[in-house]
């Protein structure tokens, strides 16, 4: 949840770009993934395999699998969270059975084709509808809700089994275990592209933050992140007021996850982001290993 005010140009910016996005996705599913029998984990791939079952649209599928969880959304974490997020997943939809139903004729019939750039223009657009303070619905909303039930749980490890699942009954469904492993191909291009469209080529975050609640905010960074914090103990230059300081290196992963508990906390904190190209230490790198 962001709790930072955006102004009604931002907002509309910021659909134009799902929009966008979503044309992207809708591509990229209907001329590449789909046709392949891929099934990139996810609502998207849990689709793919259901249209092959009863013959609906996968954009379609697409919806309809996720209307009960945006529902789900709404109640838990309310509209405000959820708006964008609906109107990225109709037009995911929308985009991805009109694309089958007027560009058919360009369906690319090649594995390789479809596992590297159906799957990055999937991952730009995920990564785009993330920019925009929205999901694409499905696994990501599903994590949350499991997060809120079962916090102990890694979100990447959450991830990895969701999509585990899903390749498993595509290989089941298919009758093909060359698609399967090609999807989970599929799945590790589009999450090494939206970590690229979200934070470059960084490989880790560093993270200062100075809050009137700086207990608080560590304790939940240390309970649901699972991610070691600093305190650094300083003083305002005008103020004169002692502070003490959060300082924390996440992976970039759970960047966004961080900002999010810092703004739900504190949407007046000072947050300085910066990007940390080398970790050595506990959770990280081994200085010695590297040097080897």
């Amino acid at each position: 949840m962001n709790s930072k005010k955006i102004s009604p140009k931002k907002r509309v910016q910021e659909y134009l770009i799902i929009t966008f996005a979503a044309l992207i996705y809708g591509v990229g599913t209907s001329l590449l993934v789909d046709p392949n029998n891929l099934a990139p984990g996810g609502m998207t791939g849990l689709a793919i395999v259901l249209n092959r079952l009863v013959g609906i649209g996968t954009g379609m599928w697409f919806l309809l699998l996720n209307i009960p969880i945006l529902i789900i959304a709404i109640w838990k974490f309310g509209i405000r969270f959820t708006i964008s997020t609906i109107y990225a997943t109709a037009m995911i939809s929308v985009f991805t059975d009109l694309c089958t139903k007027f560009f058919g004729q360009y369906v690319i019939h090649d594995m390789i084709l479809a596992v590297t750039f159906g799957s990055a223009m999937t991952a730009v657009a995920i990564g785009l509808i993330f920019k925009c303070h929205a999901t694409s619905g499905g696994t990501d909303v599903i994590i949350k809700l499991l997060r809120l039930r079962y916090p102990h749980l890694k979100v990447g490890v959450l991830y990895i089994l969701t999509d585990m699942v899903v390749l498993c009954i595509a290989a089941v469904v298919f009758h093909d275990l060359a698609a399967a492993l090609y999807s989970f191909l599929a799945v590790m291009v589009v999450s090494a592209v939206v970590d690229y469209v979200l934070y470059g080529k960084d490989g880790a975050k560093l993270i200062y933050i100075i809050s009137d609640r700086p207990d608080i905010i560590t304790a939940r960074l240390l309970d649901e992140l699972d991610i070691g914090a600093t305190h650094v103990f300083g003083q305002g230059a005008y103020s004169g007021e002692k502070k003490k300081v959060i300082m924390c290196a996440v992976k970039k992963r759970l960047s966004p996850m961080a900002e999010d508990i810092v703004r739900e906390e504190d949407p007046n904190a000072f947050m300085i982001i910066s990007s940390a190209s080398e970790i050595f230490g506990e959770g990280y790198k081994s200085y010695f290993d590297e040097r080897m």
